[in-house]
């Protein structure tokens, strides 16, 4: 029975009921709605900020309880504990610049890097707390994301702004980590090189506010490198090439600048002087204003080295631009330097100082917008430049001038020089000038990455690089004249993980696609666990590591231009068809490293002491030499016709057919027996073997009539032989103390002998090889001890003294080339302003 038909009076008054009903829901709906939105504006009225994040150990384990400050100005201005997951959240009705702090028992306090923060902005900041006897850094350099040292499966060392306070380089402070040899060329200003667990010096990444810094090909000179504007220089030893592409085949460096940090403006001033005509005078001004922070710094130095024309000067500014937008932040940096320095050449080899120069122009700049969402979403774009000029000038030919068959050549004054092996020689060398020369390496570089943070301990890391290069090289006095552009794309895919906070895994690949040499793959296994978790004990704190990874390294524009290949096509030998067909030679290709390493770490003593040893074995493939036609008829069975005819055409040219291994140890301790007192030091051992080479050194080794058994490699190592300039032995110890107002530093660099050769070929009065010695232990083994002093007279004014080489050793560098002796620098550092 339907009532409504039956009974309309009934249906209409419940019609009319539903009706009033429904209309007093909805209007109960709006009023909470507004209420709600009363509600939501109050509170945002009230609580301006809103700070979350997580408190964690070195491990990821979460921190309960810990007390979490937001702070600004100064002044406390809220406060939470974290919970039972390590979480907590901090609101406030203030806007402004803030920083949060966290401590625990048995921990240190932790301080987050200064943030922006204004209306209806939300903050993610994780703490990481450390035991109060640790030093431990927080790295990005080895996985792409920030990760705290005790958690990485690979080794990287930190050299802190603070130590570079009274240095006018960074030269020194990177002898003072295992597993890295820097071989400088002469003194302050000469051409300096790094060679990493055996790798070659232009196998190193660098990386400057995150815009790659290296040549064409790899090679970077940090010898011009000043310490101004220098936060801090993380060096990740093996090859990143997962992350950071080509040339990070033996290492990665990350070069930082600081940003502002005070509320007011703040300028400093720095000046110093001392023997050998040096000087020098930094001036610094940062700060903050609202959502801005800056930091500008501009330096000059001067000194007049040791030896005749080897004067240097360089002059670097540099600027680091924030503004905040919430959740976003856009930054921009800039890094020019400009330096010159004379090129007095080997001079224990001529006895005189040649008489040319070289001039650089380095500029580096960034521009980032980052963005960090409260959901631990990470993502990140970057344009970079890279502007690189240098010009090498010879103003005269020097020496004793003697012709001969219509040629004239320049030979130095009568020498003796003596090997560290116990070897030695007499007699006048041939300089050959390398006459006029300019180069420019040229980088543009888009970047995008993104990292998110699935849970508090799983993550995942993907990059994208594009960059297109210019090289360019011309000497007229070799009718050179080389130039090249490159495309080159690179995509990483990473995953970093923890499980109980106590294995770490780090597992990903990288995809390089390359203008010259095409695509590589290269991947990443990383593995670290903690059998005995750190705490209070003697050894209790194990951790156990393995690594495993691939690089390549990109290939110089000469390499390119000149590869055998492209040599060949233009230049084929004459009839009749070599044995082996030249047409099989592949074009130039990229060098290759694959690596291994396997290390514990020990905590001792409650943490007070740290104990790392680190074992490694690299495989450096596909290497590239110079080969000539001679070596090429013997390797592909040309006939003597043949090679002449080569010869006429050209004098070498390049190809992947060289390889060696280098394998060794590490050890490495830090200890801090008292709060005003560090001790950290290290040793490496390292032995490289040359397996495989068809350059001419190879398979017609030289010979000096005063040391006819002993073959000697002239320019190149022989097969079984050491690597040049890799000493097997080499350590440091650092040590830092301070009391009250006064600190001082010893740091100690050593090194065993090293093989190398004088690469004198057929350089005597005769056109012989008199004047080459055995390559085995040729360079000198040295002690270098350099110490700094820094009395705070008051809250603004200091005076420092730095004394370097106390030893005076003249032999820390290559055989020929002499070192600076014993030096020494006084100065002042005033500020002015900020809010300290």
């Amino acid at each position: 029975m339907h009532v409504t038909s039956e009974f309309p009076e009934l249906s209409r008054l419940k019609r009319r009921f539903s009706a009033s009903t429904l209309l007093s829901k909805l209007n109960f709906s709006v009023c909470k709605l507004i209420a709600a939105m009363i509600f939501v504006c109050a509170a945002v009225s009230a609580h301006a900020v809103v700070v979350r994040g997580t408190v964690t150990d070195r491990l990821g384990a979460a921190v309960a309880g810990a007390r979490v400050n937001l702070v600004q100005d100064g002044k406390v201005v809220t406060s939470v504990t974290s919970g039972y997951d390590g979480g907590y959240e901090l609101t406030s009705a203030n806007s402004g610049r803030f920083v949060v702090t966290s401590a625990a028992t048995g921990f240190a306090l932790a301080v987050s890097e200064e943030f922006y923060s204004g209306t209806l902005h939300a903050v993610t900041e994780n703490l990481i707390l450390k035991p109060a006897s640790v030093v431990s850094n927080v790295t990005v350099t080895a996985t792409g994301l920030p990760t705290p040292e005790a958690q990485l499966t690979g080794t990287v060392d930190v050299i802190q702004g603070d130590d570079l306070k009274t240095r006018v380089g960074i030269v020194d402070d990177l002898r003072l980590m295992p597993g890295v040899s820097v071989v400088q060329t002469g003194q302050v200003g000469g051409v300096t090189s790094l060679f990493v667990r055996g790798g070659s010096s232009s196998a190193n990444k660098v990386l400057i506010d995150g815009m790659p810094a290296n040549d064409l090909g790899g090679y970077f000179d940090f010898g011009t490198v000043s310490s101004t504007a220098i936060q801090s220089v993380e060096v990740a030893r093996g090859p990143v090439s997962v992350i950071y592409g080509a040339d990070a085949a033996a290492s990665g460096l990350s070069f930082e600048t600081p940003r502002g940090l005070t509320a007011h403006p703040l300028l400093e001033y720095s000046g110093d002087g001392g023997n050998f005509g040096t000087y020098r005078n930094e001036v610094k001004l940062s700060g903050t204003h609202s959502a801005l922070d800056y930091f500008l710094a501009f330096s000059r130095f001067d000194t007049s080295n040791g030896v005749p024309v080897d004067k240097y000067h360089d002059g670097t500014s540099a600027a680091n631009i924030g503004y905040s937008l919430g959740a976003t932040q856009m930054r921009f940096t800039l890094r020019y330097s400009v330096s010159a320095t004379g090129v007095p050449g080997s001079v224990a080899f001529y006895g005189l100082s040649e008489n040319q120069k070289q001039a650089d122009q380095d500029l580096y700049s960034t521009g980032v917008i980052e963005n960090r969402t409260p959901g631990d979403w990470h993502n990140l774009v970057r344009f970079g430049i890279s502007r690189k000029r240098e010009q090498d000038t010879q103003f005269g030919q020097v020496g004793t001038p003697v012709t001969a068959f219509g040629f004239t050549t320049y030979y130095g004054n009568p020498v003796t020089i003596t090997g560290a092996n116990g070897t030695s020689t007499s007699g006048q060398a041939a300089i050959y000038g390398v006459g006029n020369s300019n180069a420019v390496n040229d980088k543009n570089e888009l970047a995008y990455q993104t990292d998110f943070r699935f849970t508090p301990h799983q993550a995942m890391y993907g990059s994208f690089r594009y960059d297109n290069e210019t090289g360019v090289y011309r000497n007229p006095a070799d009718a050179l004249n080389e130039l090249v552009y490159r495309t080159n794309f690179e995509y990483t895919l990473q995953y970093e993980g923890d499980f109980y906070s106590r294995l770490f895994v780090s597992l990903g690949g990288g995809v390089v696609k390359n203008h010259v040499f095409g695509v590589k793959f290269v991947p990443q296994i990383g593995l670290a666990y903690y059998p005995v978790r750190p705490g209070a004990g003697l050894f209790h704190g194990t951790k156990v590591r393995f690594n495993f990874t691939k690089g390549v390294e990109e290939v110089t524009t000469a390499e390119e231009l000149d590869s055998l290949r492209n040599v060949l096509a233009a230049n084929p030998p004459a009839p009749p068809a070599p044995p082996t067909p030249l047409n099989t030679i592949p074009p130039i290709n990229a060098e290759t490293t694959r690596a291994y390493e396997g290390g514990v770490d020990q905590s001792i003593w409650s943490q007070k002491l740290m104990l790392k040893a680190t074992f490694f074995h690299n495989e450096y493939g596909n290497q590239i030499e110079d080969i000539s036609p001679n070596a090429l008829g013997v390797n592909y069975g040309l006939s003597a016709a043949q090679v002449q005819a080569l010869n006429n055409s050209f004098s070498y040219a390049y190809v992947n057919t060289a390889a060696y291994r280098a394998l060794g140890a590490e050890v490495s301790l830090e200890w801090e027996p008292l709060p005003n007192f560090f001790l950290r030091g290290g040793y490496t051992y390292l032995d490289t073997v040359t397996q495989k080479s068809f350059e001419d050194d190879a398979l017609f080794p030289e010979t000096n009539p005063a040391y006819p058994n002993t073959p000697i490699g002239g320019v190149n190592p022989l097969v079984g032989a050491r690597q040049f300039r890799r000493p097997p032995h080499a350590g440091y110890i650092a040590l830092q103390y301070s009391h009250r107002r006064w600190s001082q530093a010893e740091k100690i660099s050593m090194a065993s002998r090293a093989d190398d050769s004088t690469y004198l070929e057929y350089a005597d009065m005769s056109g012989g090889n008199s004047l080459l010695l055995p390559n085995r232990n040729l360079d000198s083994g040295y002690v270098k001890i350099d110490m700094d002093d820094i009395y705070q007279v008051s809250r603004r004014f200091s005076v420092f003294l730095q004394m370097d080489n106390l030893l005076g050793q003249k032999q820390i560098g290559p055989i020929g080339y002499t070192s600076l002796p014993f030096t020494f620098r006084a100065g002042v550092k005033v500020d002015f302003g900020g809010n300290r």
